[in-house]
């Protein structure tokens, strides 16, 4: 059996010039960049759905200039299906290798473990344990021994909650091979500022969104989980001229009629948003 030879072009992501993270979490992600210099690290990164765990990973990549690769866990069934699998080519087997063994033997690259609590059979990820412990390799008949390299960050992104169908708890052994990082909503007036510079809106229209949204996240009967990706795609629909109410009402995952009567309660409803007492800061090349 023969092993193909097929390289992929790692790069390193885009910067994101409106990406906003709490200025502790900032410090932190500072001091993984450090620690990784010295071995590699893992960090788990959970939180709610669309709150920008995944973006924050390719936003540490774009802000240390490293390669990065993401891989999806949840369509994982079996062991070794990161690696490769094998084929029949002119009557001959071969093994036919993925991005994921050239992600782990490339320095400095940060290795996304997206949905790590969602695969579709929790012993798919029985051969991550030794890659992410002290060991940091692992062997195959097909590779041979493959060593993670120097300066590797693998980032492992979830959801986490009984609300969120298709999900596992995470088995112990494996969270207790990573840092753990919290991240939630950010607060209002940051969101609006980031509807306003991405979408094109004005301030006073992304307010007006932003305290919308923050009254379906809060509602006492029927609360909405409106994430910030949904604020997006709601503030780039009206800065096309919809109306504020029609882009929520086709933007959010829920029935019409639901959504009206909860939008209708708001529409009688004076409470005011509060903020966050975090500081939040941009996620930049910039330490301030």
């Amino acid at each position: 059996m023969s092993t193909d030879k097929k390289l992929v072009s790692l790069t390193v992501p885009r910067l994101d010039p409106y990406f906003y993270i709490d200025k502790e979490l900032r410090v932190i992600l500072e001091r993984m960049e450090t620690l990784s210099k010295k071995h590699p690290i893992n960090i788990l990164v959970s939180g709610k759905q669309g709150c920008g765990k995944s973006s924050l990973v390719s936003q540490f990549g774009a802000v240390y200039n490293r390669p990065t690769a993401h891989f999806q866990i949840g369509i994982l069934s079996e062991p070794g299906q990161l690696f490769g699998e094998q084929t029949l080519k002119n009557g001959e087997t071969s093994y036919r290798p993925y991005l994921f063994p050239e992600a782990l033997q490339t320095p400095g690259c940060v290795i996304h473990l997206e949905e790590i609590n969602r695969p579709e059979n929790p012993k798919a990820l029985n051969m991550l344990y030794s890659i992410l412990a002290e060991d940091r390799e692992i062997w195959m008949d097909e590779l041979g021994l493959i060593k993670v390299a120097d300066n590797v960050v693998f980032f492992a992104t979830m959801n986490e909650g009984e609300e969120y169908i298709g999900t596992e708890m995470l088995d112990p052994a494996l969270r207790d091979r990573f840092y753990t990082v919290l991240m939630d909503y950010i607060p209002p007036e940051v969101e609006a500022e980031v509807m306003a510079q991405k979408a094109g809106i004005t301030r006073e229209q992304a307010l007006e969104i932003v305290e919308i949204i923050n009254k379906l996240r809060g509602h006492s009967q029927f609360p909405i989980d409106v994430s910030t990706r949904t604020s997006l795609m709601i503030a780039e629909l009206v800065a096309l001229g919809t109306t504020i109410r029609d882009a929520i009402v086709y933007s959010l995952q829920t029935t019409k009629e639901h959504l009206e009567s909860i939008l209708l309660t708001l529409h009688l409803e004076n409470s005011n948003v509060e903020s966050k007492a975090s500081e939040y800061i941009l996620f930049n090349r910039d330490i301030e």
